[in-house]
């Protein structure tokens, strides 16, 4: 009698800090090499179906409502009436899917790089890429950066849904970017951005917050805790032309929306502006309004 043996199949990020985080997964759905990085989907055995870019996790189907709820509920219900929304990024749809949940919402433009993120959440994640064909948006596949500086329309809110500050997001992450983004902003006009982790990419973060700094009168941090991104604590940073996440916040619009979420409330909204101390001391110079 011979014994059989299985072998468990994993995929593991691996952290430039000296760590990996490591996932049993059941099969790969998707694997293809864009004109970027490449792109994968697998169905894993704790999370759910996952996408990543040159295997770094972005989505999981167990944990994706954290990141989306926060980087869009948090700008639309700090935006008097938001109707004209611009998604940097975002190509799996979880961001596309929560700022068409507001009804006052009239047109979201999504402008994604890559197809290939695009097919594979199409093929393989419904649970984000569920509302890419609503009619209220209207999706773009080209480069955003090249998109903000040519563009002669005016949005109420930006949202840079982008990966880390390397590869195919590292034109994201610089002040003539965000000069664009200040132009194409309308009076009240509010940016939320990927703002990386507190904990392993605090310098990434600081440039950021300098760049916003720089450029927009009102500038803010919030937090959220996720599963699956490296340390779990991650950030967004926030800039307005001068609408404030806290005071100027109406958290009766929440009620009057009926709109049901999984993460985002009321309280969340107010106290993921509330830094722990470390964070305080290290992005304190770069806050203001």
């Amino acid at each position: 009698m011979t014994e059989s043996t299985t072998v468990d199949l994993f995929v593991e990020e691996t952290h430039s800090s000296g760590f990996s985080m490591k996932y049993k997964i059941k099969t790969v759905l998707y694997s293809e090499q864009s004109k970027f990085q490449h792109v994968s989907v697998v169905d894993t055995v704790g999370h759910g179906k996952m996408l990543l870019n040159d295997g770094l996790v972005m989505v999981t189907e167990r944990d994706e409502f954290v990141y989306h709820d926060m980087i869009a509920h948090v700008p639309l219900f700090t935006h008097p009436n938001p109707k004209n929304v611009l998604i940097i990024g975002g190509g799996d749809g979880g961001t596309a899917r929560e700022v068409l949940r507001h009804k006052s919402v009239e047109t979201c433009t999504m402008v994604e790089i890559d197809e290939k993120v695009v097919e594979a959440s199409r093929l393989h994640i419904p649970q984000t890429s569920c509302e890419l064909d609503n009619p209220r948006l209207n999706l773009l596949i080209e480069d955003g950066v090249h998109f903000l500086k040519n563009t002669n329309e005016k949005f109420d809110v930006i949202l840079v849904d982008s990966t880390e500050p390397f590869g195919p997001a590292t034109p994201l992450f610089n002040i003539d970017f965000y000069r664009d983004v200040f132009n194409s902003l309308t009076e009240n006009g509010i940016v939320v951005s990927q703002g990386e982790s507190c904990f392993y990419e605090s310098e990434s973060q600081n440039s950021l917050l300098k760049i916003l700094h720089e450029t927009f009168p009102v500038v803010s941090v919030y937090n959220y805790s996720n599963l699956t991104y490296p340390g779990g604590l991650w950030s967004f940073t926030f800039a307005s032309k001068g609408l404030s996440p806290v005071k100027d916040f109406d958290e009766d619009r929440i009620l009057k929306s009926d709109l049901k979420f999984q993460y985002y409330n009321k309280d969340i909204h107010r106290s993921a502006f509330c830094l722990p101390q470390f964070m305080q001391n290290s992005v304190k110079e770069y806050l203001k309004g």
